[in-house]
C-alpha cells in the first residue's frame, strides 16, 4: 500500500487534504488500505449523531500525532467519503504515519 498511499494525499501549503472512505461501526478500528483512491478507515463508532465523524477526527489524530484541532473535515460529513485537512504536517509525514 505504501506507493498507493499518495494518491488519497494532496499538499497544501500549511498540511495536507486527505481522501477517506469511512467504514463505521466496524469491530477492528484502523487503517484498512484504498478505496479507489481514498484511504479507507474501519471505525467502531456508529454512524449517528456525528459519533462517527468525532472519532475519525481522534483517530487521525493519534495516527498522525497532531493535537486534534489540526484535523478537520472539510467534506462528507453525511457521508462514507470524506475529505480531511490535516494542519502542520507534511505529506511525506503524513505517508508514513499513515502506513
Amino acid at each position: 500500500m505504501p506507493e498507493e498511499l499518495r494518491q488519497a494525499l494532496t499538499p497544501a501549503e500549511n498540511g495536507v487534504y486527505i481522501s477517506l472512505h469511512i467504514q463505521p461501526g466496524a469491530k477492528r478500528e484502523g487503517v484498512t488500505g484504498l478505496f479507489g483512491t481514498a484511504l479507507k478507515i474501519a471505525l467502531n463508532a456508529p454512524p449517528v449523531d456525528g459519533k462517527a465523524n468525532a472519532a475519525l477526527l481522534r483517530f487521525l489524530a493519534g495516527k498522525l500525532k497532531l493535537p486534534k484541532n489540526n484535523i478537520e473535515l472539510c467534506s462528507g460529513a453525511s457521508s462514507r467519503d470524506k475529505r480531511v485537512f490535516a494542519a502542520g504536517i507534511t505529506i511525506d509525514q503524513a505517508e508514513e504515519r499513515l502506513k
